[in-house]
């Protein structure tokens, strides 16, 4: 063991009651003979045990139908979600009004985060009235297992044609995995239809549960971490091909082809993906996320429900993360595209000539 691995190992220990999850990242974590030992396994077993205790306390926060949607699929999808006057006034400052944009290119796809912190919403009050609809935070709340406050964004999705034998390394989010060993929830509510061609978003039924044969799979890919090739799995966001799932006791993706003004929220600890798609498409949706430490006994007590962090959560955030490269770390992976249209198309990407 390297000695800096050695003088971090208190760290590394630490690192265990939380929601840590690189194999690559933590020589603890990432110990074979520990998850011989079960490590692993029994970090996601706690996790969803305490995940259903919580829950049980925030079911109040949900309607019966979206508890029992949740509970057998690990989503939860409703239709025609804001007021339509609500809805119509989103649309309208989606088109006229300009935005704070930064963006992530992977592969040949950019994700745009356009900024919807406090400040943006005072003159968009459309946005305010979607961001701040406290039926999409319970939701989002109970899935996770939280009582949190979560983070939203308005999100494009802009990619390029893939082709079928290239879209996984294009673009990693077109290959179907599990964010993190814990329950974790993320929300889409989309503001443009999503087509079979539009790049959506896919789910396995039933994947949040943790079957039998999935903790095995699971303790099988701990006990050798050090083999791992793909490097979001060995960062702990597991990686599936649609042939492994049946002998996991799951069955095959759902796509979630919706009209606009369709609000999905799901666990994704699920295997789930962003389907590839075979023309140049553009997806646009109000993004919403809560995770946090999975082992914590109580629901609330959440740092980003303090006014002064809830109020401009997204900037900290950024923030945060180039402070970090600044220091020589892990840099943000998300970069400044100005103030403008949230639709226009990244300079990040080149559209094929015509």
């Amino acid at each position: 063991m390297r000695l800096t691995s050695v003088l971090l190992s208190p760290f590394y220990a630490l690192q265990l009651a939380s929601g840590a999850k690189s194999f690559a990242d933590n020589p603890i974590i990432g110990s074979k003979t520990l998850n011989r030992m079960g490590l692993h396994a029994k970090r996601v077993s706690i996790a969803m045990e305490m995940a259903d205790w919580r829950r049980r306390s925030l079911a109040g926060l949900v309607t019966a139908e979206e508890r029992r949607d949740y509970q057998e699929n690990g989503y939860v999808t409703i239709e025609n979600f804001l007021p339509p006057e609500v809805f119509a006034q989103v649309t309208s400052e989606l088109e006229s009004c300009d935005f704070d944009r930064y963006d992530m290119l992977q592969g040949t796809t950019v994700t745009r985060r356009a900024l919807i912190d406090d400040s943006d919403l005072e003159r968009l009050p459309g946005f305010k009235a979607a961001r701040n609809d406290p039926r999409m935070t319970n939701i989002l709340r109970y899935v996770s297992s939280h009582d949190g406050q979560p983070l939203f964004v308005l999100q494009i999705v802009m990619a390029l044609a893939s082709t079928p034998s290239k879209e996984a390394a294009a673009d990693p989010q077109t290959a179907l995995h599990s964010d993190t060993f814990q329950p974790t929830a993320k929300c889409w509510l989309f503001l443009k239809d999503v087509g079979e061609e539009d790049g959506p978003f896919s789910y396995v039924p039933g994947s949040h549960r943790v079957t039998p044969q999935r903790l095995a799979w699971e303790q099988a890919i701990s006990e050798n971490a050090d083999r791992i090739e793909n490097k979001y799995s060995a960062r702990g966001s597991l990686r599936i091909m649609p042939h492994e799932l049946t002998a996991l006791g799951y069955g095959q993706p759902v796509k979630m082809v919706v009209k606009a003004n369709t609000l999905v929220v799901a666990d994704t600890h699920g295997f789930h993906a962003r389907c590839p798609s075979y023309k140049p498409t553009t997806r646009i949706e109000i993004y919403g996320s809560l995770r946090r430490n999975p082992f914590l006994p109580v629901t609330g007590m959440h740092l980003a429900s303090l006014g002064f962090v809830k109020s401009r959560v997204n900037r900290l955030i950024i923030g945060a993360m180039d402070l970090r490269g600044k220091l020589g770390l892990k840099g943000s992976p998300w970069k400044p595209a100005g103030i403008g249209k949230a639709g226009e198309w990244s300079k990040r990407l080149k559209l094929p000539d015509a």
